[in-house]
């Protein structure tokens, strides 16, 4: 596993141990595909990381120019380790707490938002996504999210692209679109 692009490309991310079934990080290939969506907009972003595992996501995008991002994460003892391997903590804040617990209770928005739930978990979290994620979007700000190709999560914010790559349905929604 590695960063993709921007000024820490080619730097190595530690990975999930194997067999591990609790991480599933995206691939590179979807990161790619999703950082050549974004392009521009992810310069200056503040972003917002959901279910973070690796952390892998708002890491790429930091160094592609985010200016912050918020990791959030159950478990996030691998986002943390990534991102002070990185030296990015003075860019990026790492939240051990439950996704929608932090949705509830803080009041941030965000350009960027990324939102990877446990393919397992997704459809149950479905409902509780759509209520609660477009609060923490900024005007125009873009969503990411990812879920099993087999049942891909439907959100009402405008669909602007989606895709499939293997086992994984990258949707991309904006906020605040006609």
């Amino acid at each position: 596993m590695r960063v993709i692009g921007g000024e820490l490309g080619g730097r190595r991310l530690t990975p999930p141990p194997a067999g591990t079934r609790d991480v599933r990080p995206t691939s590179e290939r979807a990161r790619e595909a999703i950082f050549s969506v974004l392009g521009e907009a992810v310069e200056g972003a503040t972003v917002l990381d959901l279910f973070c595992g690796t952390g892998a996501l708002a890491i790429e995008a930091l160094s592609r120019g985010a200016a912050r991002a918020v990791l959030v994460d159950r478990a996030p003892a691998l986002a943390v380790r990534n991102i002070r391997d990185l030296g990015l903590d003075d860019r990026a804040e790492v939240v051990r707490a439950d996704a929608l617990d932090y949705l509830r209770r803080k009041p941030e928005r965000f350009a960027l938002a990324f939102c990877d739930p446990p393919y397992t978990l997704a459809d149950r979290l479905e409902v509780e996504l759509d209520l609660l994620v477009p609060k923490h979007l900024e005007q125009g700000a873009r969503l990411i999210l990812e879920s099993g190709a087999k049942r891909p999560l439907r959100l009402t914010l405008p669909l602007l692209r989606e895709r499939v790559y293997g086992d994984a349905h990258l949707a991309v929604y904006g906020a605040g679109e006609a």
